[in-house]
C-alpha cells in the first residue's frame, strides 16, 4: 500500500518549517518512517529550479515562466523523490506542494485555474496529496515575522496586496476541499497551534493514536 502524502501550506512566516519538523518527530515517534522535502526542491535539478525561481538576481519572471518552472522541478520531485519513497512506505512530509501554485500563481499572478489544473493532471496524473494542514495566520502578522529573515526572496519582496490574493486563493481551495485541507488557526501560540496538528493527524489516521 503506497504511503501518504502530507503537506503544509500557507504564505511565508505561518511557521511551515517550525511545524513540519514538529509532524516529522511525532509521526516518528509513532513508530512511522517518514522524510520531509520541500517544494520547489527535493532532488538536485529541482533546487537548482528552486534557486532560479527565488534568486532576485534576474529580472522580472514572466508568470507563465514561474509557472512552468514550478511544474518543472515537481515532475522531478514526484519521480526521483515523492513517489519511490511513498512506493516503499515511507510517509512523506513535503513543505508546500501543488495547492501553492493555485495560490502564489492563480491568485497571487492571476494566472487561469483552468491553465494550472491542465499542468497538474498531466504532471501528477491521479496523485493528490492525502492530507493538507493549511497554517492560517493573518497576512500582517505572518509578513512581520519574515522580516527579521537576512535577505528576502523575490516571493517575500512582493506586495501586501499580493499576499492576500494569495490568502484568498488557499481559502477558496480549502473551502472547495475541506476534507483534504484542514485549516490550522496560526495566529495562535506556538504549543496551542501544535496541538491542533496533532489532533488533526491523530483523527485522520486513528493508527497513530
Amino acid at each position: 500500500m503506497t504511503a501518504p502524502l502530507i503537506t503544509l501550506e500557507g504564505i511565508e512566516g505561518v511557521g511551515k518549517s517550525t511545524h513540519l519538523a514538529g509532524v516529522q518527530q511525532y509521526l516518528q515517534r509513532c513508530g512511522v518512517s517518514v522524510v520531509t522535502t520541500r517544494e520547489p526542491g527535493g532532488p538536485p535539478l529541482s533546487e537548482a529550479v528552486r534557486g532560479l525561481l527565488l534568486s532576485t538576481d534576474y529580472p522580472a519572471m514572466h508568470a507563465d515562466t514561474e509557472l512552468l518552472l514550478m511544474f518543472a522541478a515537481r515532475a522531478e520531485h514526484l519521480r526521483h523523490t515523492i513517489e519511490p519513497l511513498r512506493a516503499q512506505g515511507t510517509w512523506v512530509l513535503c513543505d508546500r506542494f501543488t495547492d501553492s501554485t493555485y495560490a502564489y500563481q492563480g491568485g497571487g499572478r492571476g494566472i487561469p485555474l483552468a491553465r494550472i489544473q491542465t499542468l497538474e493532471d498531466w504532471v501528477q496524473g491521479p496523485l493528490r496529496p492525502d492530507l493538507t494542514l493549511w497554517l492560517d495566520a493573518e497576512v500582517s502578522t505572518a509578513l512581520q515575522r519574515t522580516q527579521k529573515r537576512a535577505a528576502a526572496d523575490r516571493f517575500e519582496q512582493e506586495t501586501l496586496a499580493f499576499f492576500a490574493r494569495v490568502q484568498a486563493a488557499y481559502q477558496q481551495r480549502a473551502h472547495a476541499e475541506p476534507h483534504r485541507i484542514i485549516r490550522i488557526d496560526a495566529n495562535l501560540p506556538l504549543a496551542q497551534v501544535q496541538a491542533q496538528i496533532i489532533s488533526c493527524l491523530s483523527q485522520r489516521f486513528p493508527a497513530l493514536a
